[in-house]
Order: C-alpha cells, then structure tokens, then sequence
C-alpha cells in the first residue's frame, strides 16, 4: 500500500495497511540525525518511515534591510530576533486606528513564486501523501502586530480594530493558497496550516472568543481547501481539547500535533469524544518521554499510545510536537519509529 494511500485512508476514519507515520524537526536535530546515519535528506525520510512529503511557495518578494540586532522580518513587516523564530523587535500596528489598518504595507500574493510546485509534488511519483498550501500563521501574526495583552484588550474594546487585521491577513493568505493550489493542481493532497491556540494549561483565549475571532478565519482556509479537494489539517500546539467542538463544526479534518502532556488532552478521552470525526496526528510525548526515556520506554509508550489511537483509523502516529528537539537522543526516535512500525499494523 502507498504512503499516499494510507494517509488519505486514515483520513477516510478507515483501517490501511497500518498507521501512517509522520516525522517533523527541528533543523538541529535532522543535522544530527542525517550526520550519525550518514544519510540524506530523503533517505533519512524513509529510514523514519514518514508517509509525507511537503512542497513550498518560494518568497521572491522586496528583500528587507533589517533594524541592528533583528534576525529576520516577518512577511506582515515585523522583526524578530533570537534563537528559531526568535520574538518581535515591535509590534507595528499596536496604536494604529482603523483607517492605518487598512493603509498598512500589506504583503501581495505575487511575492510567492509557485512556478516549480507542481514539479516537486509530482517527482514523488503519488507515492506518499503531499502537503501544500501556505502556513497561515494568522493567531501569531496578530500576537506580532498587535501585541499580546494589546491584543486581548483590543478584543474586547475595539473588536472592529482586530477583525481588520485578521481580515488584511487572511486575504494575503488565502490568495497565496489559491495561488499554490491553482498551480499544483490534484497534485496536493493536504492543505497545512498552523496556529498555536493552546498552553500547557489549556487554550490562550477562550471559547467564546475563539469563536468570536479565530474560528471564521478558520473556516475560511477550511472552505478553500474543500474547494480543491484537499483534506485540512491544522498544526495546533497544547491544550485545546475545549475548542475541538469548535473545529470539527467547521470540518476541520484532522489535527496536529497532540500533545498529551498538556491539560484536558487525554488521549483516551479524545479519541472517545472526537476520533470519529476528526484525524488525529501525533501524541507520543516529545516534552518527556523521547527526551528523558530509553529507546525501551519509548517502544512501549509508542505501543500503548497505538492501543489507544489506531483502532478503526483516523490516527496518523509521531511525536507531540512537529519540532523534534536537538537534545532528543536519535537512538529514541529511531525506537518511536520501529514502533510505529511494529505496533501499528492493522489485523
């Protein structure tokens, strides 16, 4: 059976051959992986057993001159700095009036070149499952222009203010999308977007809030995604098990990744409320058990989280987090794995 085949079955809520794998990384640890196993980029890939492959837009838009000390600018206009991705310089639009709002330098669509898409989707030959579409960041990129408490009191004073950001965001971003999908044609099986809507105590807004700011935007790229046939999955970090409801309303198809370590994301509990109707992707825990564990704790907590999870699809196996930290030793993912592998066939 294809990667290809078995992705797009778990999505389907149906039992292939055996769980689909992911791997993600951080870029420290891929360098150490690839130096220790002597492999490249995609033999590394197939060694781990990952049934994705993912293709990008390339940025051909003005190229910045940076402030001293920032690292990079965000496409929204916001410098950064520090290790990854590092914290914002400023927050542009912290004091801006509604008519700033709207004259803002608002990055354009044509800043992403997608020219070679389709011909990077289609070198994997439909063998593994290809995602695509751009990241949208839209939550975090509100936190960088508006700032984070700002934010959350701009909520509820000046609701007006908020929506117009988000709305400018999500104009950029969906027309990046339809750029991409446009141009890649059936060759995208899964749009993937990303926000971090939950702590290690549970979500960052509430609720109603979520409902209120967040969730139209949402079904916004949701829709866009149905609309060229592609199944949605959203990378969202932490507790967040109060806003599944929300998510699934707007056919949100699956979600990434689980992280049983934080509050209300009992894996039994999830796969008991939500596995019916939402793909979950992830939930062996990256914050302990790869990083303090033995390759033999690891087989076994990968072994118990596949009992929970797999039964009658809709579970794609990897580590709560999509970044696998430096510090996690190789011989303990290799073991997540090999697992995975073991474990997660399907009588």
């Amino acid at each position: 059976m294809s990667s290809r085949y078995r992705v797009l079955a778990a999505f389907a809520h149906e039992e292939p051959d055996r769980v689909p794998a992911w791997c993600g990384s951080s870029e420290e640890f891929w360098a150490k992986a690839r130096q220790q196993l002597d492999l490249d980029d995609e033999g590394l890939r197939v060694r781990f057993g990952d049934d994705f492959r993912r293709v990008f837009g390339c940025y051909v838009g003005p190229q910045p001159e940076l402030s001293p000390g920032a690292t990079y600018q965000t496409v929204f206009g916001v410098e950064r700095t520090g290790l990854g991705y590092g914290q914002p310089l400023s927050h542009p639009l912290a004091n801006a009036t509604l008519g700033e709002i709207h004259d803002y330098a608002w990055p354009q669509p044509d800043w992403i070149d997608v020219s070679r898409i389709r011909a990077e989707a289609e070198a994997y030959g439909g063998e593994y499952a290809i995602l695509g579409g751009d990241w949208s960041p839209f939550w975090h990129d509100l936190i960088d222009l508006l700032g984070m408490e700002n934010m959350y009191l701009k909520m509820y004073d000046e609701p007006e203010l908020v929506d117009a950001v988000l709305g400018h965001m999500l104009d950029y971003y969906a027309a990046v999308s339809r750029k991409i999908f446009d141009a890649a044609g059936g060759a995208i099986d899964v749009f993937f977007i990303g926000n971090d809507f939950g702590s290690q105590r549970g979500p960052l807004l509430g609720e109603e809030m979520f409902r209120r700011f967040m969730l139209p935007h949402l079904q916004r790229l949701i829709r866009l995604g149905h609309d060229y046939g592609l199944k949605v999955m959203l990378h969202c970090c932490g507790g967040v098990a109060e806003l599944i409801p929300a998510m699934i309303e707007v056919h949100l198809d699956g979600l990434h990744a689980v992280q049983p370590s934080c509050r209300g994301m009992d894996l039994a509990r999830l796969k008991a409320d939500f596995g019916g109707r939402l793909l979950f992707n992830g939930a062996v825990d990256s914050h302990h058990l790869l990083i303090e564990g033995t390759p033999e704790s690891v087989r076994e907590g990968t072994r118990q989280v596949l009992d929970i999870m797999k039964p009658g699809g809709g579970y794609v196996a990897g580590a709560s987090h999509d970044s696998i930290l430096e510090e996690t030793p190789l011989e303990n993912v290799l073991a997540m794995f090999d697992a995975i592998r073991e474990f997660g066939l399907y009588s």
